[in-house]
């Protein structure tokens, strides 16, 4: 009971200060500039040759857009871990919660919360933009496992790499990996347009699967899933290592 009170105790605090503060809350609107700007804006991409997508390129850049959303989302969490050091929040939480490991939790469910409405604005920006959906509801409800999963494992990262130094200037640590993974993988065009050296980096990058996997689900024709949800579930499992390790310094550090 001590555990789940307080996970929810930090998760109901951080949701208030996402819709509640200007600065926490704008940045849940960049995946659908994000959105229409690649999926507007590129969408002659869709007819070069090779690109065979049967839902048409809004579906196409719609999950890689979600997939950004909900990682980047993560890493708003760690900056937010990083900012509750800084003002001294963060080191009074430790002395007060019982059990340490509900704060982790506790930043979870609200970033999970975050992505999820952030989410549903990507969602509507497609559907008002009439991407196509091929996939039923057995397909789309995989697809948002997927994101979810990967919410969760960005969250980790990020919470690993805040509880260790505790200052914002643990930023650009925690968003260079993100960025590059996200953008190290087929994001314009499939995997088999990809030539040369982003080619070689996007076939063993963990996003990879994830995107293919979501992409074949939007389309209804599911490929590669379960491996996603493998890979997806090996990065949950080794960055919750990373996490809890991150915890322990905090503690040891006092600070």
């Amino acid at each position: 009971m001590l555990f789940f009170s307080v996970a929810l105790a930090v998760a109901r605090r951080q949701v208030y200060r996402v819709f509640t503060k200007l600065s926490f809350f704008l940045p849940s609107l960049f995946p659908v500039l994000f959105f229409l700007a690649f999926a507007g804006g590129l969408t002659r991409v869709g007819e070069v040759p090779g690109f065979d997508f049967p839902a048409g390129y809004e579906a196409f850049q719609f999950v890689w857009v979600l997939l950004q959303a909900v990682t980047f989302g993560g890493a708003f969490t760690g900056f937010a871990i990083a900012g509750d050091f800084e003002s001294g929040f963060a080191r009074r939480l430790l002395l007060a919660a019982h059990r340490r490991e509900g704060i982790i939790l506790g930043y979870i469910l609200a970033s999970l919360v975050r992505v999820t409405f952030t989410g549903l604005l990507v969602a509507v920006s497609a559907y008002l933009v009439g991407m196509q959906v091929l996939g039923g509801g057995v397909d789309l409800f995989g697809l948002v496992g997927l994101a979810l999963l990967l919410n969760f494992s960005a969250t980790l990262f990020a919470t690993g790499i805040a509880l260790r130094l505790r200052t914002q200037q643990a930023s650009p640590l925690i968003q260079t990996p993100l960025f590059l993974m996200l953008f190290l993988a087929p994001v314009f065009v499939p995997m088999p347009l990809l030539e040369g050296w982003i080619e070689a980096v996007a076939a063993v990058n963990p996003l990879t699967f994830l995107l293919e996997a979501g992409r074949s689900l939007i389309i209804g024709e599911p490929a590669g899933v379960w491996f996603a949800y493998g890979v997806g579930a090996a990065l949950a499992l080794v960055l919750l290592g990373w996490a809890l390790t991150g915890l322990r310094r905090a503690e040891r550090s006092g600070s």
